[in-house]
């Protein structure tokens, strides 16, 4: 119920933007029951509460049918307001209902394929040029100045890089935005490779935010095997090394295919980290 809460938008005890009128006519109309009869109103006579008390009650067959309607209806005034869709996550969940009632998840589309846009030649020179100029620092001042190399290199790639911001009791080393997707930056230059401890703080930052914000931990001298391990599977948190940016702007790759293809790969597997040789690119 709390799920169907969100998507529903049942607070206060409404269901989208019926009206009791309206609400008794979706009713009769898509499910053939008279929702204003005294016998669903047991929990109280909101739309919200008679909708909970209605779902409860019906069959599977039943409440597949209103689930389903009631979705229809919710896209069609979103799309005719202009609204913002539901968070990936929420919808997930509410497909999820579907599916143990006996339905269907909807189908997705074909999307195009995905054409890596052409950036300019000298800036990707220019960065990996700073690239090694940043390793002939100290190691106070390479670890900010990293940081820097780090925002002009989302910003030549289009990615809107942000630099870092302090927050209360946290300090976040950046953030870009890629596919709708805001990724929290945490960027470690270090002679040690970063461990599982480390991982999880910033893994940390990342769950406290919103529920479709991600991470990419940048560690120039990589992580552990035992980090990674014990760090463990389905995080928020992609990993990249200081091969992978030299691969990136040596070979003239795609920055944010690098990152789609490093999310995908922690979908499929739940692992947090794959070098780019290795995801065909």
């Amino acid at each position: 119920m709390p799920i169907l809460d969100v998507v529903f938008e049942m607070g206060g005890g409404y269901v989208l933007d019926f009206t009791n009128a309206s609400f008794a006519s979706f009713f009769a109309e898509e499910i053939g029951v008279n929702i204003d009869l005294p016998q669903f109103s047991v929990e109280g006579g909101s739309k919200g509460k008679r909708l909970r008390y209605f779902l409860r009650q019906a069959n599977q067959k039943t409440a597949l049918k209103t689930l389903q309607a009631l979705w229809e209806y919710r896209k069609s005034i979103k799309i005719l307001a202009n609204d913002e869709e539901l968070s990936p996550k929420v919808e997930s969940a509410f497909f999820d209902i579907v599916c143990r009632l006996g339905g269907d998840r909807p189908a997705v589309k074909d999307s195009p394929k995905h054409v890596s846009p052409q950036f300019n030649n000298d800036d990707l020179q220019a960065l990996e040029a700073k690239l090694i100029e940043v390793s002939e620092l100290e190691p106070h001042p390479r670890g900010y100045a990293f940081e820097v190399f780090l925002k002009e290199l989302f910003d030549v790639y289009g990615l809107g890089g942000r630099a870092s911001f302090r927050l209360v009791g946290e300090q976040i080393d950046g953030s870009f935005v890629h596919c709708n997707d805001t990724y929290l930056l945490e960027a470690k230059w270090t002679n040690l490779r970063v461990d599982a401890a480390t991982l999880r703080s910033f893994n940390a930052k990342v769950e406290d935010k919103a529920a479709w914000s991600r991470g990419l931990f940048v560690s120039q001298n990589g992580f552990t095997e035992d980090g990674l391990t014990a760090f463990g599977r389905g995080k928020s948190v992609i990993c990249m090394d200081g091969l992978d940016i030299y691969d990136t702007l040596n070979r003239r790759l795609s920055f944010p295919d690098v990152i789609a293809l490093k999310t995908r790969y922690a979908a499929e597997t739940g692992s947090p980290f794959a070098r780019v040789r290795e995801l065909g690119l």
